[in-house]
């Protein structure tokens, strides 16, 4: 009850404060490429609902039919304004608004696509799924720039399977057996400063 009170607060006091922000990526995003201002990815969240995550557009039009669910940060499919974008983070700010709702938490898990939850062994699809998917986690800290570590391979898709993944899960699982409110502000915490370096 506490966590989800927290969760509407912080994402209402978040969104006035970044609804600035928000119009000036709009602009830039829209003048930059042609398509959508958002991309509103189907995701796999608690107890196994899917629900469209909400981010601001860093690829061309229908990325996802010409390519995979990992990004590398040298991917041709990345406009100028998006490779800004996800260097800095701000294109994960809509997700305050799948907080409001209801879908997320400012900590949790990040969700995957099912393509991912699909590969989850039981136990980890139980424990993972047992909680809202969030905005940053453990192991969004230890992988905070996922497309540096995917950039220059040959196959992106098979570099996350292999070096992120597992570590990833390992983190999510952790984070889930150990959560508390105090973990909760820690990691908030830890994700502010990793923005702002």
């Amino acid at each position: 009850m506490l966590k989800r009170f927290f969760d509407t607060i912080a994402a209402l006091i978040g969104l006035v404060i970044a609804s600035p922000l928000f119009f000036i990526i709009a602009v830039a995003i829209k003048l930059s490429s042609p398509g959508p201002i958002f991309y509103n990815g189907m995701r796999v969240g608690k107890n196994g609902k899917h629900f469209r995550m909400h981010k601001f557009r860093t690829m061309v039009e229908n990325a996802d039919k010409i390519g995979g669910p990992s990004t590398a940060g040298d991917d041709p499919r990345l406009t100028e304004v998006g490779k800004f974008l996800k260097k800095f983070q701000f294109d994960e700010l809509p997700q305050l608004i799948n907080v409001l709702k209801g879908e997320m938490s400012l900590v949790g898990p990040r969700p995957e696509v099912k393509q991912y939850v699909d590969m989850m062994t039981p136990e980890e699809k139980n424990t993972i799924l047992s909680l809202r998917p969030g905005m940053t986690d453990w192991a969004s800290l230890w992988d905070f720039h996922e497309g540096e570590i995917l950039k220059g391979s040959q196959d992106p898709e098979k570099t996350y399977q292999e070096k992120i993944r597992p570590e990833k899960i390992r983190l999510q699982m952790k984070y889930v057996k150990e959560q508390s409110f105090l973990v909760d502000v820690k990691i908030i915490f830890q994700t502010l400063l990793k923005i702002f370096r």
